[in-house]
């Protein structure tokens, strides 16, 4: 398998094994759910949005793991400190949902009992998310509406193999999705102003057991949009995901690290991070809101999730030299370890 910068054609060969792994800064190998030879209930694939500015935030995520399928709606709030978040699962859909095989087109619809979730693109790029959620926090309905517009701006796209020679990871991160929404929760109901969304669209064939870290950053600093993706511990990475999206265009990052404190003895997600990078480009500090922490076992199946809403400080560095200096920007950071 080749590795390095991620050149145009089929993401797998004949064998269900990646042709090469590596990354780019657009979507450029294709994706074919029919060509995996992997075990098909190991196969995963979903589409994670965020939107949110000051005040708010939403998150949407639509997934088909193969056993299960799941749709979940979050909110956060900045203001009071505090979240919700409400699931519905399904049993074996098994490619069911039809996820799109790239992230620039096809629709994705998840409606099961009092959840109505769809994530649609128009023919001009312009994308429409849309959820209904009855009876989503106790009595109380939930319903948001985004609209972002077409991308224009790179993106980071990785293709990253694990041990087992069909087992892979392609992903895309895009940040810096600008758009208008709202949301409503019972009587109350949220304009985002001034906000801005992230993608997370992931296919693959996982092992059972994985970690990773991951930040997410879109903002703007002095009138122009900043993006930052961050991540690393998943597979046998050949090329990082990590990335600043200034003005649109990427600058590539090496490696990064995640220093989380500790407190007796336990990782303390709420106290400040340190996130720097191997070429001494990232300077920053991560300053904890809200920890929106899952922990589960159920049978053969348990997760250990912590996204960490925060406020990024710091410095960043260009592909130029130039130094954009972050002082109060909302973002998120997380640590995730999954048996499933």
């Amino acid at each position: 398998m080749r590795s390095g910068l991620l050149g145009e054609g089929n993401l797998l060969d004949a064998r269900g094994e990646l042709c090469e792994g590596g990354y780019a800064f657009s979507q450029v190998k294709s994706y074919d759910r029919g060509a995996i030879k992997g075990k098909k209930l190991r196969i995963k694939e979903w589409d994670y949005y965020y939107f949110g500015d000051d005040e708010y935030a939403v998150a949407l995520t639509v997934a088909d793991n193969s056993y299960m399928s799941l749709a979940s709606a979050s909110v956060i709030d900045f203001t009071h400190l505090k979240y919700i978040t409400e699931s519905k699962v399904g049993l074996l859909p098994r490619g069911k949902l039809k996820m799109p095989s790239n992230c620039s087109e096809g629709n994705v619809r998840f409606k099961k009992g009092n959840v109505d979730i769809s994530f649609d693109i128009d023919s001009d790029g312009t994308r429409r998310l849309r959820c209904e959620y009855k009876k989503y926090n106790g009595k109380r309905d939930f319903a948001c509406e985004m609209t972002f517009e077409p991308i224009e701006t790179d993106n980071i796209t990785v293709a990253v193999p694990f041990e087992k020679r069909k087992q892979f990871y392609y992903n895309t991160k895009i940040n810096c999705l600008k758009g208008s929404g709202w949301f409503s929760l019972g009587d109350m109901r949220h304009e985002f102003e001034n906000a801005y969304g992230g993608l997370d669209w992931g296919r693959g064939v996982w092992p059972y057991k994985n970690r990773w870290y991951w930040a997410s950053l879109s903002c703007e600093v002095e009138g122009v949009s900043l993006g930052l993706n961050l991540g690393y511990g998943f597979g046998k990475p050949v090329a990082s995901e990590n990335v600043i999206v200034y003005n649109g265009k990427a600058n590539k990052l090496g490696e990064v690290k995640f220093e989380i404190p500790y407190t007796q003895g336990k990782l303390d997600y709420l106290k400040p991070w340190k996130i720097t990078d191997d070429k001494e480009r990232l300077e920053l500090q991560f300053y904890p809101m809200i920890d929106r922490k899952d922990h589960m076992r159920v049978l053969f199946l348990a997760t250990d999730q912590h996204q960490v809403f925060g406020k990024f400080y710091g410095k960043a560095t260009l592909d130029d030299g130039t130094i954009i200096t972050l002082t109060d920007k909302i973002g998120f950071a997380e640590h995730v370890k999954n048996q499933w």
